[in-house]
């Protein structure tokens, strides 16, 4: 990493008695603070107050453990088997490739609706659902005016 890269990361310092400290902000902070860094992007770095060792990962994992044992886990007990065979294999590199790879595709789709979405809540709502009748309403007519059509011509055939 440069120079400006790392003076752009926030240091988060875990001490012996396991609490984290987040350096920018000079408090204490608990593992629900890290998880709302990570949902608002915010880029960190968790080191070991004595090693200054990087233990961000174990910090990460710890997150995904506790979500993990609440009501609704991502994770299948079949899916945490398989991720188990991956480690140590020689497919561990390709399995890794391969989730990077998938979950970065679900965040761009994710990312892409939630872009349309505001794109239509943007517009005045009003106006959205008076569009919206509007065409309702215009295929009512043609609808209508097929069917009468329909009806006249029956009409006059039977004239004929």
């Amino acid at each position: 990493m440069t120079e400006k890269q790392d003076q752009d990361i926030r240091i988060i310092k875990k001490y012996p008695n396991r609490r984290i400290y987040d350096m920018q902000e000079s408090r204490y902070i608990t593992l629900g603070d890290v998880k709302k860094m990570i949902i608002e992007n915010v880029d960190f770095k968790v080191v070991d107050a004595h090693s200054q060792k990087d233990i961000t990962r174990n910090i990460l994992l710890q997150i995904i453990i506790d979500q993990e044992s609440e009501k609704d886990p991502l994770f299948s007990t079949e899916n945490l088997q398989r991720f188990i065979r991956y480690y140590g294999g020689n497919q561990n590199q390709h399995f890794s490739n391969f989730m990077n790879q998938s979950l970065a595709f679900f965040q761009q789709q994710q990312e892409h609706f939630q872009s349309r979405m505001n794109e239509m809540l943007d517009q005045n709502p009003l106006n959205f659902w008076s569009s919206v009748g509007q065409q309702n309403m215009q295929m009512w007519q043609k609808m209508q005016q097929d069917w009468f059509s329909s009806l006249t011509k029956n009409e006059s055939s039977k004239e004929d």
